[in-house]
């Protein structure tokens, strides 16, 4: 390799390990150092609707509702919350489940859904009517195949609206199962999470995740709804918030005992089509918001096939191999504590090999950002 060249690939290689850097120090370190406190046992500040949208879920609600159910908000003999269930024109036995529980809890309604809403796809109108029906200004959403870690969950998530906030973003993992699929679903969720959640704190917010998300509802329907991207299937959550989230607005929860779990993919197709429906709404991000994320995912990419290409530039080879080690170390610290935080400790010890497998992973799913999605407009 001639001098110039070199240099070229190195100073390539230096600028995109530096803006790798930078996103971890300056980005994703506020979720690995995070240290908010929640008192589990606080008394209730505001009522609450639990709002959750259900279509075929019977067996679903039957393992997990009633955890949803008894939360621990105000008095046992009068919870100060409600939880009301859309059931969204299911075929099976859904209805009839939804109705046998109605006598053993007094702060639970259902809704039941006989006619879908023509070219508004997925769970948009379910939710939408969900949010009309509710009797109190804080909404927590989730779905029907989470269940929440403790039964301090709508306590703890009720605690991020203070100071004004109207959007309070919480945590929805995945069961931990045998298998490496099990391990991708979990490595990418808790990517994916690590960005949004340590954007939001930088007063940078662009994104929740329906399975762990409260917001009030004056701020739903002053931002008319999903009324801007109500044509596609996926962007109940992610889409509005991106829409209606300030860097004043937003709050972050992130306690063990306020996190949502949910049962993964049990194989690649399944997952492969929830990923690509669900990365078909990151074009309709704002701009900079996708320039944020763009950069970060570029250089991301870009990072080891520059590193092996420095490599064969001899002179600078302990330079590179300096940069290479001291971004994996930051990279390191803040991928231990975060996924600490996170639940997801035993993912550590595959991190960087995970972080490699990230790069084949831009290439499936990036045509899902740049082209139209071709999935199907369901759930």
């Amino acid at each position: 390799m001639s001098e110039s060249l070199g240099l070229i690939v190195f100073y390539i290689f230096a600028t995109v390990a530096g803006i790798q850097v930078l996103y971890y120090l300056i980005f994703f370190s506020r979720v690995a150092f995070y240290k908010r406190r929640f008192d589990n046992d606080e008394a209730p500040a505001d009522p609450f609707s639990i709002i959750i949208c259900a279509k075929n879920e019977e067996l679903n609600l039957e393992k997990n509702l009633p955890s949803v159910l008894q939360q621990r908000y105000g008095r046992n003999d009068a919870p100060e919350y409600e939880v009301i269930v859309v059931n969204d024109n299911s075929e099976d036995d859904t209805k009839y489940y939804l109705r046998s529980i109605e006598p053993g809890y007094p702060h639970y309604r259902h809704i039941e859904l006989k006619q879908a809403a023509k070219f508004i796809p997925g769970k948009k109108y379910p939710l939408s009517m969900g949010l009309r029906h509710a009797q109190h200004e804080h909404v927590l959403l989730t779905d029907a195949d989470c269940r929440p870690s403790s039964v301090s969950w709508l306590s703890i998530m009720s605690q991020g609206f203070r100071e004004d906030k109207e959007i309070v973003l919480g945590y929805g993992a995945y069961y931990k199962k045998p298998g490496f699929l099990n391990k991708i679903i979990r490595y990418e969720t808790f990517f994916s999470a690590l960005q949004f959640l340590s954007f939001a704190m930088a007063g940078v917010p662009y994104m929740g995740v329906g399975r762990n998300l409260a917001y009030k509802k004056d701020l739903f329907f002053r931002h008319k709804g999903f009324v801007n991207h109500q044509h596609l299937a996926s962007g109940d959550d992610d889409l509005f918030v991106n829409s209606a989230a300030t860097s004043k607005n937003v709050a972050v929860v992130i306690d063990k005992q306020a996190f949502t779990y949910s049962e993964p993919k049990d194989n690649w197709g399944r997952w492969f089509r929830q990923k690509t429906r669900h990365m078909s709404t990151g074009k309709h991000y704002r701009f900079g918001h996708k320039l944020l994320l763009g950069l970060f995912s570029l250089t991301h990419f870009l990072f080891y096939p520059a590193f092996i290409v420095a490599l064969f530039y001899w002179p600078m080879m302990e330079y590179v191999l300096a940069i290479f080690g001291a971004k994996l170390l930051i990279q390191s610290i803040i991928f231990f504590s975060s996924m600490r935080k996170l639940d997801e400790a035993d993912l550590f010890k595959l991190s960087w090999f995970m972080d490699i497998f990230m790069c084949l992973y831009y290439i499936i799913f990036t045509p899902a950002l740049l082209f139209k999605s071709k999935t199907k407009n369901r759930w």
